[in-house]
C-alpha cells in the first residue's frame, strides 16, 4: 500500500521517516518530497508497504500524531491525477 504523509517537518528526511513507519513492518520504500530546484523538503512524503495491515496500522497510529511541532497527515494514498502536459508556451 501506498501511503501518504502530510505536513511532515521540514528537517525530516527519508531515513527518519523509514525509521519511523519501520516500526510498523516491512517498507519498499519511504521518501520525503523535495523541490528540485531549492532542495528543500515540500513537507510531505510517501511510504510503500507491501503488507496492508502492517500499513493500516501505521495508518491509524501515525495520523493526527505530532512530530517536531506539526501535526500528520497519514492516509492511504491516491492516484495522481492526470495533468495536462505543456504550459507556458507562446501562442
Amino acid at each position: 500500500m501506498r501511503i501518504y504523509v502530510g505536513n511532515l517537518p521540514y528537517s525530516m528526511n527519508d531515513e527518519e521517516l523509514r525509521n519511523i513507519f519501520g516500526q510498523f513492518g516491512e517498507l519498499a520504500s519511504a521518501e520525503v518530497i523535495m523541490d528540485k530546484f531549492s532542495g528543500q523538503s515540500k513537507g510531505f512524503g510517501f511510504v510503500d508497504m507491501p503488507n496492508n495491515s502492517e500499513a493500516d496500522a501505521a495508518i491509524k497510529a501515525l495520523n493526527d500524531t505530532e512530530m517536531k511541532g506539526r501535526k500528520l497527515t497519514v492516509n492511504e494514498a491516491r492516484p495522481r491525477a492526470e495533468r495536462p502536459r505543456g504550459g507556458g508556451g507562446r501562442y
